[in-house]
């Protein structure tokens, strides 16, 4: 099994997060990993993307230039990643914010309102977990499990009812992306 991701979005939305996330959810499943962030002067606001590789074999490098998998959190990411995506590949996108819909007839596309979701949760700032729940719903790559026991190891100073909100916002966006 090899999963090259790309997550993208804007700056602020956790994409930086949720990339450090998969990595060690992979690592807590024992599978080799690679987190390669791509951000500089954007921060807050500009755009952020990430590079995650889970993989049953050791990783080469950790440069996702084909990725099986684009999560799309913006429109503009849209536009950027979608022509990089494998034939065969999967894009998330969080069509909450993305108006736009693919052009691309060689890749499944899966459909989830992030942001909505997040907002019934509670808060939008949780969105880029949903759209971490749908990756592993969609995928199988990493377990909804892994990635939550990866959040008390990423966010060791997280209150436990900010895990458990982040884990509800898991497993709403698994049950989306089927």
């Amino acid at each position: 099994m090899h999963q090259g991701i790309r997550i993208s979005g804007f700056g602020g939305q956790g994409v930086i997060s949720a990339g450090i996330l998969l990595a060690q959810a992979g690592l807590l499943e024992d599978k080799h990993v690679s987190w390669f962030p791509a951000y500089g002067a954007e921060m807050r606001g500009g755009t952020a993307n990430c590079s995650v590789v889970i993989s049953t074999d050791e990783v080469a490098t950790p440069v996702v230039s084909r990725p099986e998998t684009v999560i799309v959190m913006n429109e503009p990411s849209l536009a950027k990643f979608e022509p990089l995506v494998k034939p065969g590949g999967l894009m998330i996108i969080n069509s909450s914010l993305v108006n736009s819909k693919t052009r691309r007839t060689d890749i499944k596309v899966v459909y989830v309102e992030c942001n909505r979701i997040a907002e019934e949760l509670g808060t939008t700032k949780i969105a880029n977990m949903v759209a971490l729940g749908a990756f592993s719903g969609a995928t199988g790559a990493v377990s909804i499990e892994a990635i939550s026991r990866a959040l008390t190891k990423v966010f060791k100073r997280a209150k436990p009812e900010i895990i458990e909100l982040n884990v509800k916002a898991l497993k709403k966006g698994a049950e989306a992306a089927r």
